[in-house]
């Protein structure tokens, strides 16, 4: 089995300031309105992987140590002026890939987006092993992947129609077994993702993304 993991899963330990209770990652559930706590997961996940590269890249002045709840939160209503669900969502990876280009440009940083389609059409999809290889670059070079599942399939552990952010995979190069762990609702989760894969109706995408010449 081949195991692939970003370098520091405990940049994302978040520390809630009143109750002293420890999550991994944000959670939609701690926007202020209603429709930011039911249609935030992919700006969360997006300010998941904002926060990581500013912890992890060379020119990042941020705060390394612990997170608390309310810089996770300032954070995440910063990126989410930019990364905005619509009436669906966040439905596409390439909605989310152009959002997280207009964060970045009012940042003034510069990034480079990587995305892998898994079409509704299964004829359309790409092999299973083209996406093991795309999340083991990523993960391999540090990078923290976003995953929009539409249709969990028979992967009953996933919430369909929802952004996830993975943190490591381990799987098999000569088969159809992968299994990646995800941060989501604040917690770690692991999933099949070849259960997924094989199972999902309407399929779903990946993206990856970095600051440029900044590693």
């Amino acid at each position: 089995m081949i195991n692939r993991s970003i370098a520091n899963e405990n940049i994302f330990k978040i520390q809630e300031e009143d109750t002293q209770n420890s999550f991994y990652g944000c959670n939609q559930e701690w926007y202020t309105t209603m429709w930011q706590r039911r249609a935030g997961c992919g700006p969360t996940v997006a300010t998941n992987i904002v926060y990581y590269l500013n912890c992890t890249r060379k020119s990042s002045i941020s705060d390394k140590r612990l997170w608390t709840k309310r810089k996770a939160l300032l954070l995440m209503e910063e990126v989410y002026q930019y990364v905005k669900p619509t009436m669906r969502g966040i439905p596409t990876t390439k909605l989310f890939g152009d959002d997280v280009l207009k964060y970045a440009e009012a940042m003034k940083r510069t990034i480079q987006l990587e995305i892998l389609d898994v079409p509704k059409g299964r004829k359309s999809r790409p092999l299973f092993q083209q996406l093991l290889m795309f999340l083991d670059q990523a993960l391999g070079n540090d990078r923290p992947v976003a995953f929009l599942n539409l249709d969990n399939g028979e992967e009953k552990r996933l919430d369909s129609w929802h952004w996830v952010t993975i943190i490591s995979m381990v799987y098999a190069e000569e088969d159809s077994r992968a299994t990646i762990r995800i941060l989501d609702d604040g917690y770690i989760k692991e999933i099949d993702l070849g259960q997924w894969f094989q199972t999902t109706a309407l399929g779903g995408g990946f993206v990856s993304f970095d600051y440029v010449d900044e590693n």
